[in-house]
């Protein structure tokens, strides 16, 4: 083959690899997604993620299968996806926890098991405050006896998380600071069995979303104290805010959709439409106000600005924090 005919050749190849790549970005989904919620079961990025996969199913004409990868705090699922193939068809329902984990190695001296520049952001789909829980048949009605019980008797009182440096460990080491008393951290592998743990004795108390705690709490088997956001809540009017009782922290357990960094345009387009679907979907919005949430909803421009708003704000907590065995 002369020079001008092995141009020509390569040519045609090129072109013919750009159309199929573009024909198979217009053609997308063409299989099952996988949604990825790097938490077990019952907790907060579970009882957001399967609603918003199924709406997104509807929308996307393919499933959307929510796959449960639970480990490391969240990291071990977010690592995956942010190490997937960028083709669309695995993404991730992350926690708040998704901005301080590669924080967190860093003080632990280790390789960050992901950075936040291998994903992009697709959509903030929930913002809760986070919530300071007990069982009922504890003896503390109130906050007041609660914090008041933790400075007499430091490390009596256990409270266990979803993992190190994750969304419901970090609000209280923000408590232990602000109030200088010392509870003693249990961290599970996420926020169903952390409460499952409380419920059965194993801990003290949780700080965690509503929309993990809302049922257990309307049974009559836990009890709200306070919380970390602003004003009342409209699930828990009677709950007061810990701004509300003097002590200066607050905490947002938000949810989020992120793919790998590297997803062509026109998919994350597709996602993000998807996203917004399901956000407005009244099937989908009731069945969030049932679990004890609702939608927050920002679209990937903002809500980019938000997860690197919060990473930097996050990045101090972490700091002050220091290493934690």
């Amino acid at each position: 083959m002369n020079r001008t005919a092995w141009k020509l050749c390569s040519l045609a190849l090129a072109l013919a690899a750009t159309v199929g790549a573009a024909h198979a970005q217009d053609a997308y989904p063409s299989k099952p997604v996988t949604m990825v919620v790097p938490f077990p079961p019952g907790g907060v990025a579970d009882v957001v993620g399967r609603p918003v996969a199924e709406a997104m199913a509807r929308h996307l004409n393919q499933p959307v299968v929510v796959v449960n990868r639970a480990g490391a705090g969240g990291g071990i699922g977010m690592a995956q996806v942010a190490k997937a193939a960028p083709d669309g068809y695995n993404v991730l329902m992350a926690l708040s926890s998704i901005v301080v984990l590669p924080e967190a190695d860093k003080i632990l001296g280790r390789a960050p098991m992901f950075e936040l520049n291998q994903l992009i952001p697709i959509a903030r789909m929930t913002a809760d405050p986070t919530v300071l829980v007990v069982r009922a048949d504890s003896p503390w009605k109130t906050y007041a006896e609660f914090i008041a019980h933790a400075k007499a008797h430091p490390g009596q009182i256990t409270f266990g998380s979803s993992g190190n440096y994750g969304t419901m460990h970090v609000p209280m080491e923000q408590l232990k600071a602000a109030t200088s008393s010392y509870m003693l951290h249990v961290p599970y592998t996420g926020a169903g069995p952390a409460i499952l743990g409380m419920l059965s004795g194993q801990v003290d108390a949780v700080a965690t979303g509503p929309a993990s705690a809302v049922g257990q709490i309307k049974a009559g088997k836990l009890r709200a104290l306070a919380h970390w956001g602003e004003g009342r809540l409209a699930l828990l009017p009677d709950v007061p805010s810990f701004k509300e009782l003097g002590v200066p922290i607050n905490y947002s357990q938000w949810s989020g959709i992120f793919v790998p960094a590297g997803t062509p345009a026109a998919v994350v387009n597709k996602l993000r439409e998807a996203a917004r679907v399901a956000a407005q979907d009244p099937r989908t919005v009731q069945v969030m106000t049932t679990a004890g949430t609702s939608f927050q909803f920002q679209d990937a421009a903002d809500f980019d600005k938000f997860v690197q708003a919060d990473a930097k704000a996050m990045a101090t907590v972490v700091q002050k924090i220091g290493k934690v065995n």
